[in-house]
């Protein structure tokens, strides 16, 4: 059984999924919700796809994306 590289959290695939992977595609940690990448199938192992959290970064500042929760867009009512 694989692990997270980032949590260390047991990656669990089933049989069919397993036979149909290939190496280098992604794979998200449900534990910590790492983008990971496969690296090998005998053993089952990943690595974190650094190159792809880059571009969600990247992505989300030119969306304007931020991973802060400010309160701008509350309006604020007065009785």
């Amino acid at each position: 059984m694989a692990s997270c590289p980032e949590c260390d959290a047991e990656l669990k695939i089933d049989a069919d999924d397993l036979e149909n992977l290939e190496v280098g595609e992604p794979w998200t940690c449900p534990g910590c919700a790492s983008h990971l990448r496969i690296v090998n199938l005998d053993p089952l192992d990943f690595d974190t796809d650094d190159e792809l959290d880059e571009d969600i970064r990247r992505d989300d500042n030119l969306t304007g994306a931020s991973d802060d929760d400010s309160d701008d867009d509350e309006e604020e009512w007065e009785d």
